[in-house]
């Protein structure tokens, strides 16, 4: 289960979120190549921007059921 109060800084604000769990999978960017993308740096995926249209929330959705460790949040926000 996502906790929005672990989430990374580089999270663009809104409903959908990555904590610290990530392992750096690449499953979300995968799914979502407009909304997430990895942390070169310290080696983690963040949401680099929100859904803006039906068809990124349902790929952030689709990310979100595909990640293996459950590190990808919707606050329903």
């Amino acid at each position: 289960m996502p906790d929005k109060k672990d989430q990374w800084p580089q999270n663009q604000k809104g409903r959908f979120y990555v904590d610290k769990t990530c392992i750096a999978c690449d499953a979300c960017c995968i799914a979502a190549p407009d909304n997430f993308k990895m942390h070169e740096e310290d080696g983690h995926a963040y949401l680099s921007k929100q859904p803006a249209s039906p068809q990124e929330e349902e790929q952030c959705r689709e990310a979100m059921s595909g990640c293996p460790v459950e590190a990808i949040g919707d606050d329903g926000e």
